[in-house]
């Protein structure tokens, strides 16, 4: 008896190791989202969402057709980008970098998304989202927790501003205004090629 009490204990404890150790990994990888969202200047919800759509936050996630990590990038597309999709940081840059892309190209949200999902091409024929099932879905799931989320923020983009917030509130007024501030540029992202950049879509759930 002492014995099945000690070994359901035992259990127990490595069940609540194994769940803490995977909400410490996607607090992680949320993280490192947010991170290179704001650095790319892409709204870190959108970022979120759209990880959130096609992994929830899993790097290990591979799809049937292989794309791989957090964001499911092709290994193909990623080399065009000159990255490594097996790589977190690699693989997170390529996600929002080609929404990035998408949203530079057509100024839209929901038109990114629909051309992150089905490719530039096939916004481009019907001048909307394309009347595909798949990328209807794709873009309606984004928006929903997109919108969500900008009610009630996800804790990883309130920790990533609460630092420079209070930061910015430590500072005292400069006794002259002498300082030179340089514009700084946008980062460009260029299209190698006019064929459609492919990412698989997993059946889990990028804004300016």
């Amino acid at each position: 008896m002492k014995k099945l009490a000690l070994l359901t204990f035992t259990l127990i404890c490595m069940l609540c190791f194994q769940h803490q150790a995977q909400a410490t990994d996607v607090n992680s990888v949320k993280a490192t989202i947010v991170k290179h969202a704001i650095e790319m200047g892409v709204d870190p919800a959108i970022a979120l969402s759209i990880a959130r759509t096609e992994s929830g936050f899993r790097h290990e996630a591979r799809s049937a057709h292989g794309a791989v990590g957090v964001y499911q990038l092709m290994p193909s597309t990623a080399r065009r980008m000159g990255l490594n999709p097996y790589s977190l940081n690699d693989n997170i840059r390529g996600g929002i970098m080609y929404y990035k892309m998408m949203y530079k190209m057509f100024g839209s949200v929901e038109l990114a998304l629909a051309a992150y999902n089905a490719g530039p091409g096939n916004v481009k024929k019907y001048k909307a989202v394309p009347p595909f099932a798949e990328t209807k879905r794709f873009v309606s799931r984004i928006m929903a927790d997109y919108n969500r989320q900008k009610v009630n923020p996800d804790p990883a983009v309130l920790n990533a501003k609460a630092p420079a917030a209070k930061s910015t509130s430590l500072k005292a007024p400069a006794p002259v205004p002498s300082v030179k501030v340089q514009d700084a540029k946008d980062l460009q992202a260029e299209i190698i090629d006019d064929s459609p950049i492919e990412l698989d879509i997993s059946t889990q759930t990028l804004a300016i």
